[in-house]
């Protein structure tokens, strides 16, 4: 019997990546987004986990526009909040297990060293207090869950920071980078991977983890640090590279305020489910052999 996995964020970087996943013979991985389901509407959503048999959902969809979630309050809740609470009692009905992506925007990022899934929360804005929002919803729904919690999330799909960087750096020979914003990038082909082995011992195993965790990679940086490892890995590739000029946060005024520590800590999963991230540079490195090419030092291997 196939076992059906139920996967919101079709598009996004995260439902990429769960659908490019080696999951098991057996798995059927259905992924969906704004087409195939409206995540405002907590009706069509107890109607879609009713749907059919699924051995379990996967919670990626997000309205992550942080900033334009500070004007519009109501949809950030609705899809942040709201959303996942739906699928809570759906899927604690159904029971089967729900894996909700939240965010380290749930933190103030007032914090020396690295934020444990116990630590206190205290949102910034209306992204930040809507995931949190979410966390709550499933937490107090009744349905077995894994909340995983990540940061600085790229990809060689979809919109993110290293596209970003590449797009400019072939533009412009110098940029300004925020350096007083510290944390670890996160690759969405690692963060689906740490979900797929989570989603699969929650199908498998009655008695495996639930709870809060962390997923990033490992190491630590900040925006300006990781644009010049950007540029730095992009031209061994012979691909965009430019001069980064760190600059302040104050300096780059944005509607929503970002956590100024967004750095994860691996104690929680690592001690759960035996899940070590690799360092981010290793991870950035695959994403610039799927975006520019493998570099010349590492033909042959």
């Amino acid at each position: 019997m196939t076992r059906a996995i139920l996967v919101t964020g079709k598009g996004g970087q995260l439902g990429t990546e769960l659908q490019r996943c080696a999951w098991p013979t057996g798995y059927e991985v259905v992924a969906i987004d704004v087409a195939d389901l409206d995540l405002t509407d907590t009706a069509a959503i107890a109607a879609k986990v009713a749907e059919r048999p699924w051995a379990a959902v996967i919670n990626g969809a997000a309205y992550t526009a942080v900033d334009k979630a500070e004007s519009n309050v109501v949809t950030a809740w609705a899809v942040n909040a709201m959303a996942p609470a739906a699928f809570g009692e759906a899927c604690a009905e159904a029971g089967i297990p729900l894996v909700q992506v939240s965010t380290d925007y749930v933190f103030a990022g007032d914090k020396q060293g690295a934020w444990e899934v116990s630590d206190p929360v205290a949102p910034l804005g209306v992204y930040g207090a809507s995931k949190l929002g979410g966390e709550l919803a499933v937490r107090t729904s009744g349905v077995r869950h894994v909340i995983v919690r990540t940061a600085w999330v790229v990809s060689a799909h979809g919109n993110n920071f290293v596209k970003t960087m590449l797009r400019v750096g072939a533009e412009r020979d110098t940029l300004t980078v925020v350096d007083d914003q510290r944390g670890s990038p996160t690759s969405a082909a690692d963060l689906a991977g740490a979900l797929t082995a989570i989603t699969l011992r929650l199908v498998e195993d009655a008695d495996a983890p639930t709870g809060t965790f962390h997923f990033s990679n490992a190491g630590e940086t900040s925006w300006a640090g990781f644009a010049a490892e950007i540029f730095r890995q992009s031209g061994e590739r012979g691909g965009a590279t430019a001069r980064v000029m760190p600059i302040t946060t104050d300096q780059y005024p944005t509607s929503a305020k970002r956590p100024a520590n967004s750095l994860l800590s691996h104690n929680a999963i690592r001690a759960a489910y035996g899940i070590a991230p690799r360092a981010w540079q290793d991870a950035l490195s695959d994403i610039l052999d799927e975006l520019i090419g493998v570099a010349p030092m590492e033909n042959g291997k």
